[in-house]
């Protein structure tokens, strides 16, 4: 009897770990408010049929089938899954390991099993999509990685990825003092029109749905943020990524590299340190959004020894207020993502509180990390709370637009149709 207790306990851990599939059975939610991507809503049931949203409203307007499974949610706010916009699933925060031992020590076996912890991680958190903008030294594995996903192989979020990136010859690292060391490199390294062509294409081959550039780094005199690549090269590269119907992510730090990438017609500039009132006119006019990545700052910040509302903020911190008040007051587009890999995956949230914090509205922090992020990112199926919409949806505990904190209190989580929490 022992033995048969130990296998039916094995045999249900099994069954326990296994991604189930969404069939075409009915599930209505109650919760006690819910936010649909736009707007709070008191009292509105949502009705799941399989994997999509079949209704949702005021009570007396979703017939329900006597069969359908009911979750009452009491004291929660229903809402959309959570869209990250900025991570990096292959690595792991740099107080950890650093960035040069991750892409010089670790194994890409290391690195992937890794990969899929975060994954789990991040969607327990109530993260349902990422975009993730690049495998820093892991290949294309991101691609295998969203497909295992697909598979039902492994439970994790829907990803957009960026494979390599995209990076100007000699600009990158990892580095070595001897010449003659080949080592690998956080990303893939092009130059000129042609280069940079090929490699957007060889890339899309690859199995990229965006395509991430280096618009500048740290390779100026004594280090110093310097522009990477010409307007015309990231033109080339914007036109080839766009022609495939895929959208432009790009790293900048600096005045030039942005003002470059504005001109090149990304569709999103990462971080955004060298951002000015008459750059963020441009973005604005241009319909090119932000993704300002604050919490990756101040965790940065942090290991190096800053003691937040104890220590004076340090020159990124304060430049980091300044651009992103100046992109609110401009009226530029704020994509909700962290730079999740340089901070722990799973509190992705972090940058939603910072967010807040920062100046934003809590109610316009939940749009730019739903609705606003599917329509920036081309999801068109996702962000939202509408009738034939993907059933990808998360309660939290509380009210997140009286205190924001409340994104970080998951209770329940459901992408696909399914319940994973």
């Amino acid at each position: 009897m022992k033995n048969l207790f130990c296998f039916i306990f094995i045999l249900s851990s099994c069954i326990t770990f296994a991604q189930p599939h969404a069939d075409d059975s009915y599930i209505l939610l109650k919760p006690d408010r819910l936010f649909d991507g736009v707007q709070m809503h008191t009292g509105w049931w949502v009705l799941v049929k399989g994997n999509h949203i079949e209704a949702a409203g005021e009570p007396g307007s979703i017939s329900a089938p006597a069969s359908a499974k009911i979750i009452d949610l009491k004291g929660m706010t229903l809402m959309p899954g959570l869209i990250e916009g900025h991570s990096h699933l292959f690595l792991h925060p740099y107080n950890e390991t650093s960035w040069n031992d991750q892409v010089l020590t670790e194994s890409r076996a290391e690195r992937t099993a890794r990969a899929v912890v975060h994954a789990k991680e991040t969607l327990m958190a109530g993260f349902t999509t990422v975009r993730d903008l690049g495998t820093e030294g892991a290949a294309y594995d991101d691609v295998g990685l969203k497909k295992t996903i697909e598979k039902g192989i492994i439970p994790g979020p829907r990803m957009l990825v960026a494979t390599r990136a995209i990076i100007a010859t000699g600009s990158y690292g990892p580095r070595s003092e001897v010449a003659e060391t080949v080592l690998p490199q956080g990303a893939e390294e092009t130059d000129g029109l042609d280069g940079i062509s090929h490699t957007v294409r060889s890339q899309i081959g690859h199995g990229a749905d965006v395509v991430k550039i280096y618009v500048d780094y740290r390779w100026g005199l004594d280090n110093a943020a310097a522009p990477t690549f010409t307007e015309e090269e990231i033109k080339t590269a914007v036109q080839v990524a766009k022609s495939s119907g895929r959208t432009v992510a790009v790293h900048s730090g600096t005045e030039e590299g942005m003002r470059r990438a504005i001109a090149a017609g990304v569709t999103t500039i990462e971080h955004g340190d060298g951002g000015t009132p008459e750059l963020f006119k441009l973005m604005k006019e241009k319909g090119i959004a932000l993704c300002p990545t604050i919490a990756a700052t101040e965790a940065i910040s942090t290991y190096r020894g800053w003691k937040k509302s104890v220590d004076a903020d340090p020159a990124g911190v304060k430049r980091k207020h300044y651009i992103f008040t100046e992109a609110l007051k401009a009226g530029v587009t704020i994509c909700m993502g962290g730079d999740v890999g340089v901070f722990p995956h799973g509190d992705n949230a972090r940058e939603m509180v910072l967010m807040a914090e920062y100046g934003m509205k809590p109610i316009d922090v939940l749009r730019s990390a739903t609705s606003v992020n599917a329509a920036v990112f081309g999801l068109h199926d996702l962000g939202n709370i509408k009738a034939g919409y993907l059933a990808d949806l998360i309660a939290v505990n509380g009210n997140p637009t009286d205190d924001i904190k409340a994104v970080k209190n998951v209770g329940m989580v459901m992408k696909d149709g399914v319940i994973y929490k």
